[in-house]
C-alpha cells in the first residue's frame, strides 16, 4: 500500500513541476494515465471478500433514490439528517462524531428517499487516509450527493472535497465525455475529430493508450476533449452523479456573502 501511495505522490509531484504547454501535453497525458491506474489499484480491494464499503457502511439500498451527505467533520451533516428524517445521528462539538454510515428515510412528493449520513472525510481520502475509502465507496452508490459545506470556507472546502471524489472516479454535475473509443485487432491508433482540438493530439492519444497497453483503437472526438476525458472513457468505471452544495451555518456570514453564494449554481444555503 505504501509503495503505491509513494508512486502516486511521485507522479503528482512531477505533474506539479511540469509546465503546461503544447510540448509537454503528451507527457502530462501519460502521467495522468499512470496516476489513474495507480488510484484504481490503491482503491480496489484485493483480498477475498474485500469488496464493498466495509463494516458499518454496508447499508442495504432502499426506496426510490439514495442521497449521500458528504463533507468535512463537524459541518452539520448529522444535524441535517436528524432534522430531515427524525433519525438519530449523534451530534457533538468535536470532530469525527459519526464513525459509520447512518441511514434515514424521507418522503418527498410520494417518493421514498434514503439519506445516508457519512463520516467526515479528510484531505487525502482518495489516497486511503482515514475512512475515506469506505466513505467514498458508499458515495459511489448514491443517486445524488449532498456536499455539506461550512459557510466560513465554502469554496475552499468545495474544491478539496471535489478533488477527493474526483480521485475516486466520481464526476459531479457532469455528463459522460462525448467521444468514441473502440478497440480493434489491428491498424494502430486512428484519431479523428470534428472540432479543433486544444488538448489532445495523436501523440498524446497514443501515449495514453500505450500506458493501458492498447495499440489498436479508433478514437473519435465530437468536442474539445481533454486527456482526463479520454482516460475516463478508457477506465470505464466513472460515476456521473448530480450534486447539490448545502452551505450550512449561514448565520456566521454577512448578507453580502450570502447573496454571492445564493447566485452560484447548485448551491442551497441553510442555517
Amino acid at each position: 500500500m505504501a509503495t503505491v501511495m509513494q508512486k502516486i505522490k511521485d507522479i503528482e509531484d512531477e505533474m506539479a513541476r511540469t509546465q503546461k504547454n503544447k510540448a509537454t501535453a503528451h507527457h502530462l497525458g501519460l502521467l495522468k494515465a499512470k496516476l489513474a491506474k495507480l488510484r484504481r489499484e490503491l482503491l480496489t480491494p484485493t483480498s477475498k471478500g474485500g469488496g464493498g464499503a466495509g463494516e458499518g457502511f454496508d447499508v442495504t439500498k432502499s426506496g426510490d433514490a439514495r442521497v449521500g451527505l458528504v463533507g468535512f467533520p463537524s459541518v452539520g451533516k448529522s444535524t441535517l439528517l436528524n432534522k430531515l428524517t427524525g433519525t438519530f445521528s449523534e451530534v457533538a462539538a468535536y470532530e469525527f462524531t459519526t464513525l459509520t454510515c447512518i441511514p434515514g428515510v424521507i418522503m418527498y412528493k410520494g417518493a421514498k428517499i434514503q439519506l445516508l449520513d457519512l463520516p467526515g472525510i479528510i484531505e487525502g481520502a482518495k489516497d486511503g487516509k482515514g475512512r475515506g475509502r469506505q466513505v467514498i465507496s458508499t458515495a459511489r452508490t448514491c443517486n445524488v450527493i449532498l456536499i455539506v459545506l461550512d459557510a466560513i470556507k465554502p469554496i475552499t472546502h468545495k474544491r478539496l472535497i471535489e478533488k477527493e471524489l474526483e480521485g475516486f472516479g466520481i464526476r459531479l454535475n457532469k455528463t459522460p465525455p462525448n467521444l468514441t473509443f473502440r478497440k480493434k485487432d489491428k491498424g494502430g491508433i486512428n484519431f479523428t475529430s470534428t472540432v479543433t482540438n486544444t488538448h489532445l493530439d495523436l501523440e498524446t492519444v497514443k501515449a495514453i493508450c500505450s500506458e493501458y497497453r492498447i495499440h489498436n483503437a479508433d478514437v473519435s472526438l465530437r468536442y474539445d476533449a481533454t486527456a482526463d476525458d479520454l482516460i475516463d472513457v478508457i477506465e470505464g468505471s466513472r460515476i456521473y452523479t448530480p450534486c447539490i452544495y448545502v452551505v450550512n451555518k449561514i448565520d456566521q456570514i454577512t448578507l453580502e456573502e450570502l447573496e454571492i453564494l445564493d447566485k452560484l449554481p447548485h448551491y442551497c444555503p441553510i442555517r
